[in-house]
């Protein structure tokens, strides 16, 4: 780098980190460098790698350093450390994109509090942007606020990011209500197998809606003159077809009765918000679901989604796996019952608070803390059910606590075609996992865990379990191209890191 270059990057990089509010010497330990290498980056006297300056961008939220940030990011793991402290479990996911989704039937300005800053969501709103939504996240907040258009103009959708989210079929339910044609990009994801979206298409045909694939896009008609005259019976109790009926019964003005409906957490984040938007809703919690919608709805509302069982589960393994005692607060704990229960019989202590509320005013809190201990293998397999049932994203969470269990545990993933093998892959961490067929792996314990450089799997909650094996193999583990992990989780490396786990963020030259 010339000398000129190195003032003008110093000074950029000044600038971002004031504009943080953040010293050289925070600085410097976010980077893991001294105050004085920090200076002499500022003052233009310091040559800098592109891997440090993706670090420095990364650190500072600043894409003008970002100068890697088009390369795969991956994590360096220092493992074998004991984790210690409090860490809040963040809000969820699939809430987030389901109430993303539910904005589309509102006039007014919606309002979502403390959301998830996660790759899913990014994507969502670049889509609705793209279709004329003005959204920003409000100052110094994770709070995102949604003014929607006049008219949607569909035809400039950014079809990029819609590709790149199965959420996009979501979409069917409110821009009915809309549009009597329209075309939607064919969605994307987790690459988990084959996920028909046919049980979408049978239940929303009652509202009118007929769907055809063509090159690449749903070929969406809508027949206004047709609408429920029955129950809708779901063939599966999916958690986004329900919601995707909910979306489309909330703005019908008759009475729609779903059945076999989903109750689980994102489901009732939906049904709460929809409840405060004017749709009444019958049965929140249970498998039938009475909806009586509003043809019109244009009101200003704040809403505040609840915390992610899922992360929790994810914590919660992080605390097991290590070795170690930490506090997750704001466990969503209706949603964690059936995990608890069955670690309870794999020998697992840990020790709950009393019961508080969600800012939603609906779901119920504890706080939780781990207490380490020797764990046997479960008697029975272990397989997810739906909700109140052993919730399936978090069945991998299993693998790893099996794998710290004397014993062997059958893990029965029967949802999907293919993630059971992605769980193979943590042989090279030193665990014992026999794939028995592509739904089934058995699991012998305890491990010996030792390190490793993995790439990581393209779907979301088998990446985590390969990170937070990681964290306990002694030694340095390389987990590479983990995008995937910044689709569902919020600055899970530096939360980690603040339980004292040693990850770091690089990029590939």
């Amino acid at each position: 780098m010339t000398e000129s270059y190195l003032s003008r990057v110093g000074a950029l990089i000044r600038d971002a980190r004031r504009h943080k509010d953040l010293t050289q010497a925070e600085l410097a330990a976010l980077l893991n460098t001294s105050q004085s290498a920090v200076a002499r980056i500022e003052q233009g006297k310091q040559n800098l790698s592109l891997e440090m300056l993706a670090r420095i961008g990364e650190s500072l939220d600043s894409e003008i350093v970002s100068v890697g940030s088009a390369l795969p990011q991956n994590l360096r793991i220092n493992g074998g450390k004991r984790l210690s402290g409090e860490i809040d479990v963040r809000t969820s996911k699939n809430a987030a994109v389901a109430l993303l989704c539910a904005s589309l039937l509102n006039k007014g300005k919606t309002t979502l509090r403390n959301l998830a800053r996660i790759e899913e969501v990014n994507r969502i709103v670049e889509v609705l942007t793209s279709i004329g939504f003005k959204i920003r996240w409000l100052a110094d907040s994770s709070d995102l606020e949604i003014i929607p258009p006049a008219t949607i103009d569909l035809a400039s959708i950014d079809e990029a990011a819609a590709r790149r989210t199965r959420t996009i079929i979501m979409f069917l339910g409110p821009l009915m209500h809309e549009l009597e044609e329209f075309e939607l990009p064919y969605a994307g994801g987790c690459d988990l197998g084959t996920r028909t979206v046919e049980p979408h298409m049978v239940a929303l045909r009652h509202f009118g809606i007929d769907v055809t694939a063509t090159m690449g896009s749903y070929h969406v008609t809508v027949d206004p003159d047709r609408r429920p005259t029955r129950p809708i019976v779901l063939t599966e109790r999916g958690d986004t077809v329900t919601e995707n009926v909910l979306l489309a019964a909330a703005r019908h003005p008759g009475t729609t009765v779903i059945r076999n409906a989903s109750s689980n957490y994102m489901v009732q984040d939906l049904c709460v918000f929809l409840q405060q938007l004017g749709v009444q809703i019958e049965g929140l919690g249970s498998t039938t679901l009475t909806i009586t919608g509003v043809q019109e709805i244009n009101q200003e509302i704040e809403y505040s989604p609840s915390e992610d069982p899922i992360e929790a589960m994810s914590l919660l393994a992080a605390g097991v796996v290590t070795g170690s005692e930490i506090t997750i607060r704001r466990v969503p704990i209706e949603f964690m019952e059936i995990e608890l229960a069955v670690l309870d019989t794999m020998g697992l202590r840990y020790e709950l608070s009393e019961e508080y509320t969600s800012a939603n005013g609906h779901t119920r809190l504890v706080d939780l803390r781990t207490i380490p201990g020797p764990l046997k293998a479960a008697m029975d397999k272990i397989h997810p059910l739906p909700f109140p049932g052993l919730n399936i994203d978090n069945l991998p969470f299993f693998a790893i606590i099996s794998a710290c269990a004397e014993g062997s545990t059958l893990i029965h993933d029967w949802v999907y075609e293919n993630r059971a093998i992605y769980l193979t892959e943590l042989s090279t961490l030193g665990a014992k996992v026999h794939l028995m067929d592509p739904h089934r792996v058995m699991v012998e314990g305890p491990t010996k865990w030792r390190a490793g450089e993995i790439m990581c799997p393209p779907a979301l909650r088998p990446g985590v379990v390969i990170l937070l094996a990681m964290l306990a193999a002694p030694g340095e583990s390389v987990l590479r191209n983990v995008y995937v992990i910044h689709r569902g989780y919020e600055d899970l490396a530096a939360r980690l890191n603040n339980l004292g786990a040693e990850i770091q963020t690089f990029r590939d030259i």
